[in-house]
């Protein structure tokens, strides 16, 4: 873990050390706002609450994610470090679970940052905070979900952009399984064993169930072991392309 630990700090200090950090964080607090009080209607609902800011968190992370995971493994690719970094006397597990653990702490830091508009809503009203914490956390596994994606994309490439567009077509896709439209296209035909099964890979249902309230064991178990089996793809990846 000492090593693991020596990667996280590695890669963290990284973020901070470039403006990407900064865009990213601006960027991301400015779009919840914007998404919180205006098409979100955070005032006009009259609810001390903060499903609005919540609502699209999804939504923005399909896009600001991928845009921060395509980085991890196709710029160390590019720029010929990822020979230097498999020098190092770690293992590719350990490399691979530092520079996620790396991009998921800096992503649960602008998360963090959003912690006004938690302030505002219990300015306005008696808000119910241990739903609003649960919710943060359910939002912090998303993400996670999300990145551990797309550095098992980015591992794949060298290019950034190709890196970003399959990470965002794949999270797109796991966002959409669980929505009518694509479980129509399923049922009637497939087992409904299968059914199921898409439709509980669903990104969604299990953020809307922790923003809820409700701490449900599943749905944790899924956000670990989703986010566990895109990591192991990802040490597998690292170790088919570190050759070339």
């Amino acid at each position: 873990m000492s090593a693991t630990g020596a990667i996280l700090k590695r890669e963290l200090g990284n973020y901070f050390a470039t403006p990407v950090a900064y865009v990213f964080i601006v960027i991301f607090l400015v779009l919840s706002g914007v998404f919180t009080f205006y098409p979100g209607g955070l005032y006009e609902r009259g609810q001390a609450d903060l499903q609005p800011f919540f609502t699209f968190h999804p939504w923005l992370y399909l896009f600001l994610i991928p845009a921060l995971s395509m980085r991890l493994w196709a710029e160390e690719r590019k720029a010929g470090t990822i020979e230097l970094l498999m020098t190092l006397p770690i293992s590719t597990g350990e490399a691979v679970l530092g520079k996620f653990l790396a991009a998921w702490a800096f992503t649960g830091i602008a998360l963090a940052l959003t912690f006004p508009v938690w302030l505002t809503i219990n300015y306005l009203g008696d808000a119910d905070n241990p739903v609003i914490l649960l919710s943060y956390l359910g939002s912090f596994l998303m993400a996670g979900a999300y990145l551990a994606v797309g550095a098992c994309v980015s591992a794949f490439t060298r290019n950034q952009v190709i890196a970003f567009v399959i990470s965002f077509v794949i999270c797109f896709v796991f966002v959409l399984a669980g929505f009518p439209m694509v479980m129509d296209v399923f049922q009637g035909w497939a087992p409904q064993a299968l059914t199921n099964a898409i439709s509980s890979m669903s990104f969604l249902s299990h953020f809307e169930s922790v923003t809820r309230g409700v701490i449900d064991l599943r749905d944790l178990i899924f956000f670990f072991s989703f986010i566990g089996a895109w990591l192991l793809a990802n040490a597998i990846a690292v170790e088919i392309k570190k050759s070339d």
